[in-house]
């Protein structure tokens, strides 16, 4: 998934989310602790026209690249096989996508949504990029 833009995109996320007093966001302030997956949904599925969309979406898209760069990281190793079978074409923006698509369908599910949210993330990368054997 592409690396280089994200970083820039998630500095100024960061910068923008330190910058702005927590009160006024639309999200709930606890979402940004990211403790369950409906937290990470909530942050992912925020619209663009909220005034926080762009921490709010930038916060989302840094806790899909680390999950995506961890999974890929561990399951290298020849005892742990992949989960995320993602094609070279996809990117970030096509995860979150997948995200918040998995996540609106699932959102009733309490087991889930209250599972911790990288298991939530690699529950929809799943979904969306099977591996096949």
């Amino acid at each position: 998934m592409q690396k280089r833009s994200f970083l820039s995109g998630a500095i100024l996320g960061l910068l923008l989310t330190a910058a702005m007093p927590l009160t006024t966001f639309a999200v709930e302030e606890a979402d940004f602790n990211m403790r369950t997956t409906r937290d990470l949904f909530d942050l992912c599925s925020v619209k663009d026209d909220n005034p926080n969309y762009l921490s709010a979406h930038w916060a989302c898209k840094g806790f899909i690249e680390g999950a995506v760069q961890y999974h890929d990281g561990i399951s290298d190793t020849k005892n742990l096989h992949r989960l995320i079978c993602y094609p070279a074409t996809a990117t970030i923006s096509d995860g979150k996508a997948a995200f918040v698509v998995w996540g609106t369908e699932n959102q009733n599910n309490t087991e889930y949504m209250e599972e911790i949210p990288v298991v939530g993330i690699v529950r929809a990368l799943a979904a969306k990029y099977p591996c096949t054997k």
